[in-house]
């Protein structure tokens, strides 16, 4: 890089009448021997500066004062990466995967949405446009529906209320939830069973919920506590909640990316990252949100085994925060942030950003780490290049009105 100016039957089968709708996790078949890919959305506004601290810029111990990240080797200092960028110290997996040469770091990126609203941010980074609301569909959803046999066939499943916006449009998806309900018995499934054989929509949808449950109870998801687990405010008991919280995600994750007849995609949330008042610096509130996504992205490579060689998992954020901290110890909306790639599959050991400085005449509207990479550019490399989505279509149908964001080549291997 350069461093200067130049990121579902569990739930009950009568679920499976109701489109089995329940965590945001998407899955989707991309081919016949496809690439796996996850998409996680960091909902809430990660604090890109306190998760990759710049720690060797001038400015940035003053800006962030009780919040700075102290140098690596220092008491609570960051991970290091290259000499300039660290990690936060509550991610000790993704610097293993850095020193494995398995995780890319992109900074000073934002998606083309510059104002402070989640709701319009979280609506622009879905839907692949300059705009918010300006697609019913999302760039995740047309680029899967590009693919050779996406014609006539289910795409997906989605583990969560609803089917995020990313996952919404041509291409055919169901969805899958956790259960909340105690099994159901073999006899009482028979008779369920034989109730829907009447009707052909239903009976196809409660074997593909049977299937599904297969997939996630092969990797002994069942039983697994905490699923609804809140999150405290303090760092370590933040850590165990979330952990929890991501844990069953994950497992179920795995099921079905592990299966060779299962889903190859996958798009899950996480939340807790507007981090208005007491952020924290090395401990608190947001080092215990770090530490349990950090956990749950290690049990996914355990859990997918060899299946993680082929993985690319992509960490994704609506924005970032302000470049100083607030009178409560925390920090605002902002634009430009941190993104994440890491898995086997990943040409990894990088930092990428054109870094544009954090003294006061760099700072985007004098208050926010400014944007230098687009975040399509990332999407359209990795759809490039992990599953063959072809370049006219990622002009013309998945990302509209992007010819200025290039892709970016060489990140994933080859």
């Amino acid at each position: 890089m350069s461093m200067r100016r130049r990121e579902f039957l569990q739930s009950g089968a009568l679920a499976a009448a109701a489109a089995l709708v329940g965590p945001s996790l998407v899955l989707a078949r991309a081919g016949t021997q496809p690439k796996r890919f996850v998409l996680v959305i960091m909902r809430g506004a990660l604090d890109g500066l306190a998760a990759v601290p710049p720690y060797a810029d001038a400015d940035y111990a003053g800006l962030r004062r009780e919040v700075a990240i102290a140098r690596p080797g220092s008491e609570g200092g960051a991970l290091p990466l290259n000499g300039f960028f660290g990690l936060h110290p509550a991610l000790s997996f993704l610097g293993q995967c850095y020193g494995a040469h398995e995780l890319i770091v992109f900074h000073a990126l934002a998606s083309p949405y510059r104002e402070r609203s989640h709701f319009d941010g979280q609506d622009v980074l879905e839907n692949g446009t300059l705009r918010a609301h300006a697609a019913q569909s999302g760039w995740l959803n047309r680029a899967l529906a590009q693919l050779p046999g996406a014609s006539g066939r289910e795409r997906g499943v989605a583990l969560g209320q609803n089917v995020p916006l990313v996952m919404r449009g041509p291409a055919e998806v169901t969805s899958w939830s956790p259960s909340k309900l105690a099994a159901l018995d073999e006899e009482t499934l028979q008779r369920i069973t034989d109730l829907y054989a009447s009707d052909p929509l239903l009976s196809v949808r409660l074997a593909d919920a049977m299937s599904a449950d297969a997939m996630v109870a092969s990797e002994g998801m069942e039983g697994t506590p905490g699923a609804q687990a809140t999150p405290a405010a303090g760092g370590a008991a933040a850590a165990q909640a979330a952990g929890a919280r991501y844990g069953q995600l994950v497992q179920a994750a795995a099921g079905f990316l592990r299966s060779a007849d299962g889903p190859s995609v996958a798009v899950f949330d996480t939340t807790g990252w507007d981090t208005h008042a007491n952020e924290g610096g090395a401990q608190g509130q947001l080092a215990g949100r770090l530490k349990g996504l950090d956990a749950a992205l290690a049990q996914l490579k355990e859990q997918l085994g060899p299946t993680w060689s082929d993985t690319a998992v992509l960490l994704v954020t609506e924005f970032g925060r302000t470049a100083a901290v607030n009178g409560t110890r925390g920090t605002d909306h902002g634009t430009a942030t941190v993104a994440f790639l890491a898995g086997g599959a990943v040409a990894g050991g990088r930092v990428i950003a054109d870094w544009p400085g954090l003294s006061a005449r760099s700072l985007y509207q004098g208050r926010d780490l400014a944007p230098t990479l687009d975040l399509r550019s990332v999407f359209k490399g990795i759809l490039s290049e992990h599953l063959r989505v072809s370049t006219r279509a990622l002009e013309q149908e998945v990302f509209p009105d992007s010819a200025a964001a290039a892709p970016l080549a060489g990140l994933l291997r080859s």
